[in-house]
């Protein structure tokens, strides 16, 4: 803390001898959470025993404007509660630089922003910064943007390497090596449009070990309408192009309605079908659709069960669930059911060659938050999963087991530094 006063006290000296006008904000974020995972993710098996530890977020912020330009440096270190020793000399895990971008206003108009930077979008399904992950996910792009009176269009690239190399270097697998994409968003009325246009490339070794790389896009449209009552969303994606020399057919719809009942209480119905690939399709073609950088820990249940690093080129999924939502004073309730089918056919492997049920599993979520003081937020969840035979087939493990899910999270946010000239 000394030396992070000495720094702040040596900013304040460099801007002061500017006469431009300026500001400098400086604010911390300490997120520890617990989670007991009792079937999280996937089924337990039998005989296995659930698990649980404290994960920690602690972030530090610089955000500095000064005219037309904007920058901020992020710096970020994420750990689990003993995974580095009371008596260890170094600490395994480091401090990571989250975001570390500048900005630059062209015109009313016009700005660009290049560096590590959250690229997220409408309802975050596709593009967004996955903030429940405690390393959460940024990119190193440049975005140009465009927005006059009410229209905005964002065209970002991204080309990745794993490191200032002298000869061709294989990139990580699973990971893009190339970006492209263009968001445009517009409003009429209480009609809220976007387009999204997405062109990922990752990079793979064909059989002669020459490394290629095949691009796949995403694109499709996201419309909310929200009035004072009512506050509902559709959206349509498309998944085409190439993945590792395989064609790629798939796509996601989602319809979301809610009615705001009283001031305090809010009813949701939603539905989601995500495409999938039959268990018994021999083909090569890719069905399953990808939300590739979506925040998907706010989708399809907070187990993760589905699209948390998991259950990619699967059957795809057919979501219905109900959402209540219950405010008062400085509490948030939310109770959540869902009901969980496959998008495809699932099929046992010959002789046999059953087909099974498409229905997956019930689960409830249930979540609180309490703002404890301005910077603290207090929030917690319980969920169980309700799984079926024919989870126990796609996912293995025992739907009999008790399946549960249980956290407690408190987020501490202040504002250590402001400074305005």
């Amino acid at each position: 803390m000394k030396n992070l006063k000495i720094i702040l006290v040596l900013l304040v000296i460099v801007l002061s001898f500017d006469i431009q006008a300026q500001e400098l904000d400086v604010n911390l974020q300490i997120r520890p959470r617990f989670e007991y995972r009792n079937g999280y993710k996937s089924l337990l098996l039998e005989g296995q025993e659930g698990t649980s530890q404290i994960s920690q977020r602690s972030r530090l912020n610089f955000n500095y404007k000064q005219d037309e330009l904007t920058v901020k440096l992020t710096f970020q270190n994420t750990r689990t509660w003993g995974d580095v020793t009371p008596t260890a000399t170094a600490d395994k895990n480091g401090v990571a630089v989250f975001e570390a971008w500048a900005q630059y206003n062209l015109t009313e108009k016009w700005s660009a922003r290049m560096g590590r930077q959250v690229l997220s979008y409408d309802n975050q399904r596709i593009m967004g910064e996955m903030d429940w992950a405690q390393q959460a996910q940024s990119h190193d792009a440049l975005v140009v943007s465009f927005h006059p009176k009410n229209h905005q269009l964002d065209m970002g690239i991204a080309y990745n390497s794993t490191a200032e190399n002298n000869v061709q270097t294989p990139y990580k697998v699973n990971t893009y090596k190339a970006m492209q994409y263009a968001w445009y968003h517009t409003a009429v009325s209480d009609l809220g449009i976007s387009f999204l246009v997405l062109n990922t490339g990752y990079e793979y070794a064909n059989p002669a070990a020459k490394l290629l790389v095949d691009y796949k896009q995403t694109f499709g449209t996201y419309l909310s309408y929200k009035t004072k009552k009512i506050d509902a969303n559709l959206s349509f994606y498309g998944q085409t192009g190439k993945s590792t020399d395989m064609q790629v057919s798939a796509y996601d719809a989602a319809i979301n309605f809610g009615y705001n009942i009283t001031d305090s209480f809010k009813a949701s119905l939603g539905y989601e079908f995500l495409s999938g690939k039959d268990t018994n399709d021999g083909s090569s073609v890719i069905k399953s659709f990808n939300p590739i950088f979506g925040t998907n820990h706010g989708f399809n249940g907070y187990m993760d069960y589905f699209y948390v690093g998991n259950h990619l080129n699967n059957v795809g999924l057919q979501d219905a669930f109900l959402k209540l939502n219950y405010n008062v004073n400085k509490w948030q309730f939310a109770l959540i059911p869902h009901v969980f089918l496959s998008a495809a056919d699932v099929v046992t492997p010959l002789p046999q060659g059953e087909k099974l049920d498409p229905y997956l599993g019930t689960e409830i979520d249930a979540t609180f938050g309490y703002t404890f003081k301005k910077d603290i937020v207090i929030s917690g969840g319980y969920s169980q999963m309700f799984g079926s035979k024919t989870m126990e087939f796609i996912k293995t493990g025992d739907a009999s087991h008790t399946n549960n899910w249980a956290w407690l999270m408190i987020s501490v946010n202040p504002r250590i530094f402001s400074w305005k000239k």
